[in-house]
């Protein structure tokens, strides 16, 4: 199955047209909605401010060279504990529920472990009953419930074994 999927650091002036498409097509998904919570620009303007600082967790997925879905990983500090957090796992319409999201879980894992990080999190709205199944399914579990924009949201965790420290 993962043969033909690689994986290359995001480049911003590249592929701001694509990133702009796939966070449209998140928004609606997720939220129901296209309308950004924050402009194009300044998502674009933070894109590459991360790119900067996590290279290896901001990354196009292809499939034989074709952008099929994004990853967003970062380091940040919650509660006072160093953990990842996904800002964005996403996979366009046709490769979504044949197992391809497992790969993105794969490699956001393998960036943490690499940062000596053995907790993540991320959020997804209540209503994405596939989403959750799929998060829950790949062992994370409810952390809080919360409102971000006016959305309710679960932040959900997952552990990582086999963490170097």
């Amino acid at each position: 199955m993962s043969a033909a999927f690689t994986f290359r650091r995001i480049n911003v002036e590249k592929d701001h047209e694509t990133l702009l498409k796939f966070r449209r097509d998140s928004f609606k998904v997720s939220l129901g909605t296209t309308d950004d919570v924050v402009s194009p620009n300044h998502y674009l303007a933070w894109m590459a401010f991360q790119t900067l600082f996590f290279p290896d967790g901001f990354l196009i997925m292809e499939h034989d060279g074709e952008p099929v879905g994004q990853l967003e990983v970062e380091i940040v500090t919650y509660m006072g504990k160093r953990i990842g957090y996904v800002d964005l796992f996403y996979l366009k319409p046709g490769y979504r529920g044949k197992g391809y999201g497992r790969l993105q879980i794969e490699r956001a894992e393998a960036f943490l472990k690499s940062q000596g990080v053995d907790e993540y999190h991320l959020r997804v709205s209540t209503t994405n009953k596939p989403a959750l199944r799929f998060y829950e399914k790949n062992g994370f579990y409810l952390l809080a419930e919360e409102n971000i924009g006016g959305y309710p949201m679960y932040r959900m965790a997952k552990k990582i074994t086999g963490t170097p420290k």
